[in-house]
This record gives structure tokens, C-alpha cells and sequence, in this order.
């Protein structure tokens, strides 16, 4: 007898619906074909002892099953569930009315019990779309898949749950989750607050800079000035993702397994701070099986290099394309796979080698040569994608002790959140850019026209402090975001004088 019971497959951010036939006949073996990987292979072994401790059990004829479509590789131990309901119905041991209205997966363990899996949102996206009324999968994955509207979700915490629901008509809880309300639950209750912050009200001011305007920044100071606490709390003050954003992003910490069981939809912007000993493929993503890397993890949130010199170099540079793209593209032999990777990028690094350049009390001082060396490892193409570059100073004592509570990070979000609300209006007819740090070169001259004595101001303050050619567009960026925050129609003196400021490393003395 032939059954035919639906599972999926993930591949990038995307799933693709999986035909499971499974065929019962004379004689004797057990015959997985479609392109299994061992995961699957090994599955019949969870399959028959999970039966046979429940009281069922692998029928003793000719099983041959077949995953369609047969020439697209399946990877992983979801499958377990499917196979064992194909197995079970295939040889009449229970009914399986309307299984085709099902899509089913999930790992077994030996005593029947489920086991979650990696990637329930894009399946359960792509089971809608397919059509399915319903969907049965482990109960820590049916939070996450719960978050698509127009089909049942079933948590399930062991195979007999689906067994008596198919032969005894035992209804299965639905999960469901209202997801607008779960998004907003947690919007004004960051984790981290920029009330927290001590002092340091310059570099509070820089941040709010860089969120209104979506712009690259790097903090630059001695060890203990404060640089990972004030990264942290960035994502705090970024707008509030819209639940278009927060599906995106969902979806790729979906395909990874980092989705938390209690949480469902992703309602805060992801932080990611990877070590300085990551590999090319743990940022960008790859494998022989792509998976998405750190900066598609932090799709729509912030991505954080902590001591940006001490990275390798060939590490840095498989970057830059990313950052201008946007996307993530990774190709093999028989496919191809984009990974979303819009992120906003937070670096910090000591200004020498020692930590301690250009503070006159420092216990170690770094020779120029060991100076030149450090900064030597940030190649210029990367910091042309940096906006914002900020000195950051440890903060004396009698700050320290200041009993009183700074701005929070609600307050602030409330004004980076008009200044982009103004950018989104501007740009409305443009589709790629949304914000002004994804100005091209024609779109400055276009919003970011100056008047003559700011000209002039620009044009000394250059020469002045020779900053190079790079800092000009960069300047103009950063000082039309200062202008929307202030909500002024036109850049003025003080905004590009302010905007000057945070260029330290294109003055002389710095990068050579």
C-alpha cells in the first residue's frame, strides 16, 4: 500500500515542500532513497525502537520510501516523524484520513518523545503558501512557526500524541500566538539602557548620530573608557523594527536554531559580537551546506568587532561587498544561496597597540613604527565605509559616582525614530536607500546642497586639518543627519562643523 505524508526542506532562508512516499509490499528490506544524508539514513534505527516502545513496530515486508522531488539533497534528523506516520499508515496499523491537509516533522528519541528542529518559521511560511491547513511539529518549535497566520499549528511532545490524533480522533492543542501583541510587549523594555551610562554624554550624542541615520561608527579610546557598554546599548535606541523587519530577521536566526523556545517572533534588534579568531565563513556564512554567517544574523540589528586591528585582515575584507550590498551571496557547484546582511557596524579599538596613545600619564607608550603597524591592519576600503569615527575617554570618578540617572534609551529612540521617519519621506521614491548613510554620490549632491559660508566652513576645516578626500561625502552624510534630527530643512554651519568632528581618523597623525 502507498501513502504519501509532507514534510520540508531548508535551503538559504527559504524552504521547498518535501513529498515523503512511502510504499509497503511483499518480500523483505527497508529502501530509503532521494538523496538522504546519514542523519536520514540512520533514522529507521529511532524509528523502530520509538515504535516498538509504544507498542507498534516497523512492518517485516519490502518498505521502500522515496523523498521527492528525488534529486535535491535532504539533510538533518527532521524527517523522523514523517518517515515513522508514512510507515505506520502505509501499513494500515493506524487510519491516516486527510494526512495530505498535513505537513509533519520532527526528531524522534528512542522512547517516542520529540525533539525540536532548526528552521520551523521559513517551513511553516512555506506550508502556508503550499496551501496546508496544518502543521504538526515539535511543541519548543510551535511558538516560532504559531507566528504564521492562516494555518493550525500543532506542539507535539511525543509520537503517540499523533498517533491517537489520526486513529482515535484526539484533538491536538492548538498553538497560537497574537503576534502583534508579542511584538510590542517587549519594545520599551530594552535590555540594555543608555540610562545605565555614566557620563560620556559626547559619544551618547555620536550614537544617536549613527542610529538616526543608519551610519557605520568607531570608537576609538583606551582600555575601560567604556566602548563595549555604549556598543551594547546601540541596538536600544535603534527604531523599532516593523514586524516585516521582525519576520526577516526571525527567519534567519530560524534557520540557525538560535530562536528561543519561550519567544516566537524576534521583537528587539540583534546584537552579534563575534571574537577577533572568527574565520572568513563564520562572519560572511558558507559550508559545504551553506548556513548563514554573523552578518546575516545580524540582519536588521547591529554587528559589533570588538578590537577591530586584531581580526585578520582577509577576514575584514570579505566584508566590504556586504556592507554595500546589503546581501550575502554564496554559490556551489548545483546552487546558489543570498542571505540578507543589512546591518549597522559598531567597531572599537584601542588607539596603539598598548591601549594608551596620546595619554600623557600612560604606564606603556607604543613607538610610531609599532603605531603604524597596528593601524596598517584596517585597510583604507573598509574605513571608507566607517561614517562616524569617535574618540572615546575614560570617564573620571566624580561622574562615576553621579547618583543621577542619565537619558534613557526610550527617550532617544523617540528621536531617532522622527529623524528617520523625515529620511523615509525623502528617499520614498528611491528603493534601495532608505536612510542617509546608503546615499550614493548623486544623491548627496541632490539633499545635501550647502550654502556658501558652510562651503567655506567645509572647505577650511579640510585643509585645516587635511582630511582626505574620503571624509568629504562622509562629512555631508553625517551632517544632513544631524540636521534631520534637529528637523532643519537645510545643512547648516553648526551642523557640519559638529559633523567634522567625528573624522579623527582621516587627520594627520592618525593613518598616516
Amino acid at each position: 500500500m502507498l501513502k504519501k505524508v509532507f514534510a520540508s526542506a531548508v535551503f538559504g532562508v527559504e524552504a521547498s515542500t518535501i513529498t515523503v512516499e512511502v510504499n509497503v509490499d511483499k518480500g523483505v528490506g527497508y529502501h530509503l532513497v532521494g538523496l538522504p544524508d546519514n542523519a536520514i539514513k540512520e533514522s529507521n534505527y529511532r524509528i523502530a525502537a520509538a515504535l516498538q516502545n509504544n507498542g507498534y513496530r516497523i512492518p517485516g515486508k519490502k518498505i521502500t520510501i522515496n523523498m521527492a522531488p528525488a534529486d535535491l539533497r535532504k539533510e538533518g534528523s527532521a524527517y523522523d516523524l514523517t518517515l515513522a506516520i508514512g510507515i505506520l499508515a502505509a501499513s494500515n496499523q493506524i487510519k491516516a484520513e486527510n494526512l495530505e491537509d498535513y505537513l509533519i516533522m520532527g526528531e524522534l528519541s528512542l522512547d517516542g518523545s520529540l525533539q525540536p528542529f532548526k528552521g520551523a518559521l521559513p517551513i511553516a511560511v512555506k506550508a502556508r503558501e503550499e496551501g496546508f491547513k496544518n502543521i504538526i511539529l515539535p511543541i519548543q518549535n510551535s511558538k516560532e512557526a504559531a507566528i504564521v497566520d492562516n494555518i493550525k499549528v500543532f506542539g507535539v511532545e511525543n509520537i503517540m500524541q499523533v498517533i491517537n490524533h489520526f486513529e482515535n480522533g484526539e484533538s491536538l492543542e492548538q498553538t497560537i500566538i497574537n503576534t502583534r501583541e508579542e511584538f510590542y510587549k517587549s519594545l520599551d523594555f530594552p535590555e540594555f539602557d543608555f540610562a545605565d551610562v555614566k557620563g560620556q554624554e559626547s559619544i551618547k550624542r555620536c550614537m544617536e548620530i549613527a542610529a538616526a541615520g543608519g551610519h557605520n561608527i568607531i570608537l576609538i579610546g583606551p582600555p575601560g573608557s567604556g566602548k563595549t557598554m555604549l556598543a551594547k546599548r546601540l541596538p536600544s535606541i535603534l527604531p523599532p523594527m516593523t514586524l516585516h523587519e521582525a519576520l526577516e530577521t526571525t527567519k534567519i536566526h530560524s534557520v540557525v536554531g538560535r530562536v528561543k523556545a519561550h519567544t516566537g517572533l524576534m521583537a528587539q534588534r540583534p546584537f552579534r559580537s563575534p571574537h577577533h579568531t572568527i574565520s572568513n565563513v563564520a562572519l560572511v556564512g558558507g559550508g559545504s551546506y551553506p548556513q548563514p554567517g554573523e552578518i546575516s544574523l545580524s540582519h536588521n540589528g547591529v554587528l559589533f568587532l570588538d578590537e577591530l586591528p586584531e581580526f585578520k585582515r582577509e577576514v575584514l575584507e570579505v566584508m566590504r561587498q556586504p556592507l554595500e550590498d546589503r546581501e550575502v551571496t554564496i554559490s556551489r557547484a548545483k546552487f546558489t544561496v543570498t542571505y540578507p546582511s543589512s546591518f549597522m557596524l559598531v567597531a572599537s579599538m584601542n588607539p596603539s597597540p598598548s591601549g594608551y596613545f596620546n595619554d600623557p600619564d600612560a604606564p606603556i607608550t607604543s613607538s610610531p613604527a609599532e603605531m603604524q603597524r597596528y593601524m596598517g591592519k584596517i585597510s583604507g576600503p573598509l574605513l571608507d565605509r566607517i561614517d562616524i569615527h569617535i574618540e572615546v575617554t575614560p570617564v573620571p570618578f566624580e561622574k562615576l559616582s553621579d547618583e543621577r540617572q542619565g537619558e534613557s534609551s526610550v527617550e532617544i529612540r523617540k528621536r531617532v525614530t522622527k529623524a528617520r521617519e523625515k529620511q523615509t519621506q525623502r528617499f520614498k521614491d528611491l528603493e534601495h536607500i532608505h536612510y542617509n548613510a546608503q546615499m550614493s554620490t548623486k544623491q548627496i549632491r541632490n539633499y545635501c546642497k550647502l550654502d556658501d559660508a558652510s562651503m567655506s566652513l567645509l572647505k577650511s576645516a579640510m585643509e585645516r586639518l587635511n582630511l582626505s578626500a574620503r571624509a568629504y561625502d562622509r562629512i555631508l552624510k553625517v551632517a544632513r543627519t544631524i540636521a534631520d534630527l534637529e528637523d532643519s530643512e537645510d545643512i547648516l554651519g553648526a551642523h557640519i562643523s559638529e559633523a567634522i568632528q567625528y573624522r579623527s581618523l582621516d587627520r594627520d597623525g592618525w593613518l598616516g
